[in-house]
């Protein structure tokens, strides 16, 4: 069993950034391939960005490039979310998605909100 643990969310106006953190419970974290989804109020989760087991190969949403980069480091079982750039489209909660051997495990999620 992975635990998954984020933090960082929190309100910010528009054109603002925030930091988001994941940290797992996996000793080998470096086994796990990282990813970003969110949920906005009335919608179903969607992807926003994931990372390779060694951060490699990092892929974005549409919505999102240019504005959020994800990275991992591996010595201290994070994952991270720098998103800059945000916009009130960007609200909701964030989670962070773990897999390893075919198993997924998520994180509980951090709220973001971006005030127009």
């Amino acid at each position: 069993q992975v635990e998954l643990v984020e933090s960082g969310g929190g309100l910010v106006q528009a054109g603002g950034s925030l930091r988001l953190a994941c940290v797992a419970s996996e000793r080998t974290f470096s086994r796990l391939a990282m990813g970003w989804f969110r949920q906005a109020p009335g919608q179903e989760r969607e992807f926003v960005a994931s990372v390779s087991r060694n951060g490699g190969f990092t892929n974005y949403a549409d919505s999102v490039k240019g504005r959020f980069t994800i990275s991992r480091g591996n010595a201290k079982n994070t994952v991270y979310l720098q998103m800059d750039s945000l916009k009130p489209a960007d609200t909701g909660v964030y989670y962070c998605q773990g897999g390893v051997d075919g198993m997924t495990y998520w994180g509980k999620g951090t709220l973001v909100t971006v005030s127009a």
